[in-house]
């Protein structure tokens, strides 16, 4: 799912390509993806682009009077830019946003369509798309470490949620927490201030650094390789793969779609944090360090059998 860094970078070249364009249609190639009905998507039709900005994951177009197109990407959302009036060609181009000198077109991988675009008028209906996580450039240590601890969460899943932390999915919640060196599993309410403050840290690095070079990757141009798994990663999507700090391979923690890719070394004091479904298999069996892992991935050879004496010998 593309995250703060991929969301900002899209807004910054949309920005530079539609500037001082109107937007004269929407071609929608799937009906599912207009979650709304009023105002009607044909009331934006023709009105001039005051600007982009993000709600969280959500990329929001400016209008003129007062009218907003809100679209959220979900997992396998893309934008591309194309030729004036491009056509939709394949199934997986679900929308067409045509400018006055450019055509931005909305692709969806996957069978399952879950990107979604809302028509909206005013800035009061706008609001409702806030999901109330805070930005960590917009807030306080203290407004941070707050947000975290108001509830009892694992620090994986409160910086996943949208009503705690704003922006971050399941990729750059990884290299925070691996640039932090905290468990993915440590629960929110037991951080000291110390590892509050290196999170706080470790959240606006992780995500400045990465716009950077997502803008630097783009140039001029615009975002056509917005993946969740990048070689320069720390951790994420880089299972038994060596850690770029300690060369520990790294490790993971699979649930449902997802994963938490973490370093044992760097996060964990050595710990093998448990895998649910392999845990359930393993039971007793499941290994709690990584030495202990790595004996069951690469066993030592059995002892030499002893050959049997000749009868030559035996005399």
């Amino acid at each position: 799912m593309p995250e703060y860094p991929d969301v900002v970078v899209y807004i910054e070249r949309l920005k530079a390509v539609t500037a001082g364009q109107r937007l004269e249609a929407v071609r929608l190639k799937s009906p599912f993806l207009l979650r709304s009905y009023a105002p009607p998507l044909s009331a934006t039709f023709g009105k001039r682009v005051l600007g982009f900005h993000r709600i969280g994951k959500r990329i929001v177009f400016e209008l003129e009077d007062d009218l907003y197109l809100v679209l959220h990407l979900m997992i396998a959302g893309r934008l591309r830019q194309r030729e004036p009036k491009a056509p939709l060609k394949t199934k997986l181009e679900l929308a067409a946003f045509d400018f006055t000198e450019t055509t931005i077109v909305l692709t969806e991988a996957g069978t399952q369509k879950r990107a979604s675009l809302h028509v909206v008028h005013g800035t009061a209906a706008l609001a409702a798309f806030r999901r109330g996580g805070v930005d960590p450039f917009g807030v306080t240590l203290a407004a941070f470490r707050a947000a975290l601890t108001r509830e009892n969460r694992t620090l994986k899943r409160a910086l996943t949620d949208p009503t705690i932390i704003d922006g971050v999915g399941n990729a750059y919640s990884d290299e925070m927490l691996h640039r932090a060196r905290l468990s993915p599993v440590k629960r929110t309410q037991q951080l000291t201030s110390e590892e509050s403050k290196r999170l706080f840290s470790a959240c606006k690095a992780t995500l400045s650094e990465w716009a950077e070079r997502l803008r630097q990757e783009v140039g001029e141009g615009f975002p056509d390789k917005v993946t969740a798994f990048r070689e320069e990663m720390a951790v994420h999507g880089r299972y038994r793969q060596p850690c770029p700090v300690c060369q520990t391979p790294v490790q993971r923690i699979r649930y449902a779609a997802n994963e938490v890719n973490y370093c044992p070394t760097c996060q964990t004091d050595g710990r093998l944090l448990a895998d649910r479904a392999l845990s359930r298999l393993l039971k007793s069996d499941w290994p709690r360090s990584l030495e202990e892992l790595e004996e069951r991935l690469n066993p030592a050879p059995p002892p030499p059998t002893p050959k049997a004496r000749s009868s030559i010998e035996q005399k």
